[in-house]
């Protein structure tokens, strides 16, 4: 693992990620940040940090030139648990990127009940608004809190409205003239006092000092919670969301609502931040961030392959591949914020293709997934850098776990590598299920520690191989009881 920093400077922090447009992002800079999480498969991340790069040279092209340059889709082949989508979700994480998972066995055949592949695209659309937003409200928390402060001090102290009274009639008529100087002189010196008040409040507000004071504040809430609308195959495959549409129409209602300061301020902070974002430019720039940066992880496509080539009509299986292949290709797809061109996604397919082959696949689809890299399965030795190698390994992960009660545990290299021994040995006799038979490994050698760890803490643990052989072998060793676990 190399001990090269990759994480951007233009944000602290290890979790900073980076603007894709950025130079830096170099296909060796990729290929050492997913080093940090997956162990091996070098062909896989070096086929992704390539096709990553290739939108970043692409968006220095002239505008014509650019038109024309579409995304080398990527199909990954290799077993379960071996690091496909984590390659694939921690690539998106990078560079900040709209990013879905979906399993392609989730679809059927336009005209069948069910999920169509259109669906996808409105997801990705989705998520790509969800950052948009979450970044536009970090933008105009200041001005949110300056006005939700505003409110709470209005809560608190109401402005002194002036109201018409008889001396303001009688003004009308020319009559009481003195006694009209006097109140009006009364009122201003009680609006004073009235707006020190308030500055006085406020400023307890910047400084924290009303937190635990309660207030009453109006609460917004939707009008039209609880009316049941049509689901994922009415409105929702047109585009259109009927809530938005209804909530446009109906009056807002607001709810009072009893809560202390430092409650009040976050819920009222919130809703100042919604009101100060502009939606046509959320819409406009999300659109633009997943036409442009979308990724779409399409797991288990092998389960789309008609198997013997039988002539029986199956709605989830070739009929989906012929569905995606204008996807794939390159459409307008429409969704509730505005069409959306699909020709610079990137697609990202994996399987197993344990049961079938990729050139069962239909050959358009094949063409449209140019780049082809084949995943290894797990040796002991990738298994035993899982365990400890990556950050936040799961040797990491379940320390830190113990630790919470008082306890330390200490793995030994001689633990780790038995562990490791032992998984690859059930990957080779069972199901292999690459690294995801740790989770199940250590869940069983941890699990008396795990029990016993609140009642009867102690200061250390020594996990040695022995330890480790005591507690897994019978699980290695009796089959009967490995038909039941993982």
């Amino acid at each position: 693992m190399s001990g090269l920093d990759v994480t951007p400077v233009t944000e602290a922090g290890r979790n900073a990620t980076v603007d894709l447009k950025h130079d830096s992002l170099t296909p060796s800079r990729v290929v050492e940040y997913l080093d940090r999480y997956i162990v091996g498969q070098e062909k896989a991340k070096r086929a992704v940090a390539v096709a990553l790069r290739n939108r970043v040279r692409r968006k220095k092209l002239p505008v014509e030139m650019a038109r024309e340059i579409s995304p080398k889709n990527i199909l990954m082949v290799g077993p379960t648990g071996v690091g496909k989508t984590e390659i694939a979700r921690r690539l998106a994480a990078l560079v900040q990127a709209p990013f879905i998972k979906v399993e392609a066995t989730k679809f059927t055949e336009v005209g069948y009940v069910g999920r169509d592949v259109e669906s996808m695209i409105r997801d990705l659309v989705e998520s790509a608004v969800a950052m948009v937003r979450k970044r536009m409200l970090a933008d105009v928390q200041e001005p949110a809190r300056d006005r939700a402060e505003q409110r709470l001090v209005d809560a608190m102290l109401p402005r002194s409205d002036r109201k018409i009274s008889v001396p303001d009639i009688m003004r009308v008529f020319g009559s009481g003239g003195e006694s009209q100087d006097s109140d009006e002189d009364h009122r201003s010196e009680d609006a004073q006092k009235n707006e020190a008040t308030r500055a006085k409040l406020l400023t307890m507000l910047k400084q924290d000092r009303l937190d635990n004071r309660e207030v009453d504040i109006d609460v917004s809430e939707s009008s039209i919670v609880g009316i049941p609308l049509l689901g994922a195959s009415g409105m929702d495959s047109m585009g259109i969301n009927l809530s938005e549409i209804l909530g446009g129409m109906l009056p807002k209602k607001s709810k009072k609502r009893r809560m202390k300061v430092s409650e009040a301020r976050r819920v009222l902070t919130a809703e100042e931040a919604e009101k100060l974002i502009d939606a046509e430019a959320l819409s406009q720039e999300a659109l633009e961030k997943a036409q442009e940066d979308g990724i779409v992880f399409l797991d288990e496509i092998d389960k789309i392959v008609a198997k013997g080539g039988g002539s029986s009509p199956d709605v989830s299986r070739e009929g989906v591949q012929r569905d995606l292949l204008p996807i794939v290709e390159g459409s307008s797809v429409q969704t509730r914020y505005g069409p959306v061109k699909t020709d610079h996604i990137l697609f990202i397919a994996a399987g197993a293709f344990s049961g079938v082959k990729p050139s069962d696949l239909i050959p358009e689809l094949q063409g449209r997934f140019p780049i082809r890299v084949e995943l290894q399965p797990l040796s002991w030795e990738n298994l035993r850098q899982i365990l400890t190698e990556p950050e936040n390994s799961l040797l990491k992960q379940y320390t830190a776990l113990i630790a919470t009660e008082g306890t330390a545990l200490l793995f030994s290299e001689d633990a780790t590598r038995e562990i490791a021994v032992l998984a690859s040995k059930m990957n080779a006799e069972m199901e292999d299920i690459g690294a995801r038979r740790l989770h199940t490994m250590l869940e069983q050698l941890l699990e008396e520690i795990s029990f016993s760890a609140c009642d009867e803490p102690k200061d250390a643990i020594d996990i040695d191989a022995d330890f480790v052989r005591n507690r897994l072998n019978c699980l290695v060793e009796n089959r009967d009881i490995r038909r039941y676990l993982l």
